[in-house]
């Protein structure tokens, strides 16, 4: 192919964008989130998930319209499949039924102690890990499904661990916090962004320490974080305007995650 193809074709792909721009200025930028879901949404908006999503919108000058829909199994094709919404704020970026856009962070599993606690477990390799009360959020019946139940499992660590389901009265995040105050549990292995945002309320005050995952563990233990859109050329043009909004609102998007005390891995901030 020619140069001047190339130089086309070139012209040809900014006019383009340049036009969906346009457009969609006029549209609003929509955008689905669970109702009653901290710390990432809430339908007051005051979610960090829903924060971002304001800053997405105003990047892109754009009204934002939230559609609210409880995570729950099929949240994905029932929001982007169902073109219900447009954009989902906080996905994993190896998730396969979306399109996502570059990760804004990365977390991890963290263990939660009372901060009170003399003599805490110092990780996997800890002689006391098998005869502690450790929480941890449970999908369904199955304490394996979760990297951090699979992780117990694997150190045979499973006789005391206390299982809270994720569908429950509240976030399970939360009545695990709840109940490490009470002299309940020991310790709990719980996702960094509610493990940080649950611990900074605790009537008690709680350590978290990143912990990294047991080598023989086959399951991912942290995870980068990105927006998601449709898989398609249709929404190409969206992901990439959103990574650089992301780009350009960088400090924005870390102080927003730093006000929930969100751990990271990506910049070592931790609570």
């Amino acid at each position: 192919m020619s140069s001047r193809c190339h130089e086309v074709l070139g012209l040809g792909l900014v006019l383009a964008l340049a036009a969906w721009a346009a457009s969609a200025q006029t549209q609003p930028l929509r955008v689905c989130a669970d109702p009653d879901n901290l710390p990432y949404s809430k339908r007051d908006g005051s979610g960090f998930e829903n924060r971002i999503a304001r800053l997405m919108a105003d990047e892109l000058r754009r009204p934002l319209q939230t559609r609210w829909l409880p995570l729950r199994r099929g949240f994905v094709r029932k929001t982007l499949g169902s073109r219900e919404c447009e954009v989902l704020i906080g996905v994993p970026r190896d998730d396969e039924r979306v399109s996502a856009t570059r990760p804004y962070y990365r977390s991890s599993y963290v263990l939660l102690t009372r901060a009170d606690r003399a003599d805490p477990l110092r990780g996997w390799d800890d002689p006391r890990l098998a005869a502690q009360r450790i929480g941890v959020q449970l999908v369904g019946d199955d304490l394996a499904a979760t990297p951090a139940g699979h992780a117990l499992a694997l150190r045979g660590a499973t006789q005391h661990v206390v299982g809270f389901p994720v569908f429950g009265d509240g976030p399970a995040a939360a009545r695990i916090v709840s109940s490490l105050a009470r002299g309940e549990l020991d310790a709990a292995l719980v996702w960094g962004p509610q493990a940080g945002y649950f611990a900074a309320r605790s009537p008690v005050p709680v350590h978290l320490r990143a912990m990294d995952a047991p080598p023989e563990l086959p399951l991912p233990f942290e995870f980068d974080i990105s927006m998601g859109v449709r898989r398609g050329p249709d929404d190409r043009a969206l992901r990439e305007a959103l990574d650089t909004a992301i780009e350009r609102r960088r400090a924005d998007i870390d102080a927003i995650l730093a006000d929930f005390a969100v751990p990271r891995s990506d910049t070592g901030a931790s609570r």
